[in-house]
């Protein structure tokens, strides 16, 4: 299911639901009841706990962004260090460079078309794309330099490799969700209450009313949705952070 249609079905879900808990609520108040014997200081008491929800809120969507970023860089360094290695190998004879290019496609491939559905799914790596970027390393270490040109480009070619290992290994520590459960379950509640207390106002029927209300439930959902969104660091679909991969290698589209 789309991501934007996830968030028109819950955010229309949650206001229908404050709409209708507001109409009740009026109801069973009766029109006698006046809103002004609310005491001044439930407003600063309720003003106080907005803004403690707000810095909280900005807090994890500033988290997970963080996150989010430094794993979408691994992949670029992942992806740039391949496509390095293979650009580097055209000093090398064609059956050499032809060896070193078809191993770091096997692996790109796999990691578009398998690897990053399982990354998403389980929030692990496969033993059969560390299988492939062993060959790949083992390729680059065995293609001796024979002229001058070759031995320039040896010892990058080495690192390259090295770099693209280290940068796989960042994306396995960064596979999963960043949110611990209690936070999740801390902001979870933090908006149920901050919604709630529309009503400790006692909010009447009026369209002005009804529509704030609406409007701050619509804000608040978007918002916790933003953090769902941006807890997984590589998309929740495989064409979300697959970009370094396939525009430097447009042959590994499987996931695409």
């Amino acid at each position: 299911m789309p991501e934007w249609l996830i968030l028109t079905l819950v955010m229309a879900g949650v206001c229908s639901a404050v709409v209708l808990a507001a109409v009740l609520n009026s109801r069973r108040l009766g029109v006698e009841d006046d809103p002004t014997e609310t005491p001044d200081v439930l407003d600063y008491m309720i003003m106080m706990i907005g803004v403690v929800y707000a810095i909280v809120l900005g807090l994890a969507i500033a988290g997970v962004w963080e996150a989010r970023g430094a794993a979408q860089d691994g992949v670029r360094t992942e992806a740039q260090a391949l496509h390095e290695v293979s650009q580097r190998a055209s000093v090398y004879p064609p059956s050499v460079r032809d060896r070193i290019r078809g191993d770091i496609d096997t692996y790109v491939d796999h990691v578009v078309s398998e690897e990053w559905q399982v990354m998403i799914d389980k929030g692990e790596l496969t033993e059969r794309g560390t299988v492939l970027l062993d060959a790949v390393r083992h390729e680059v270490t065995h293609a001796r330099p024979r002229t001058a040109l070759q031995s320039q480009a040896y010892q990058p070619m080495v690192d390259e490799v090295a770099a693209a290992d280290a940068a796989r290994t960042a994306r396995q520590q960064s596979a999963g969700p960043t949110m611990p459960q209690v936070v999740w379950i801390g902001l979870t509640l933090g908006a149920a209450l901050v919604v709630g207390l529309i009503f400790t106002l006692q909010i009447r029927r009026s369209p002005r009313e009804l529509m704030l209300s609406v409007m701050f439930t619509s804000l608040i959902v978007f918002l916790l949705f933003l953090v769902w969104d941006f807890d997984d660091p590589f998309g929740r679909s495989v064409g979300d952070a697959t970009a370094p991969f396939t525009d430097l290698f447009p042959s590994a589209t499987g996931g695409a």
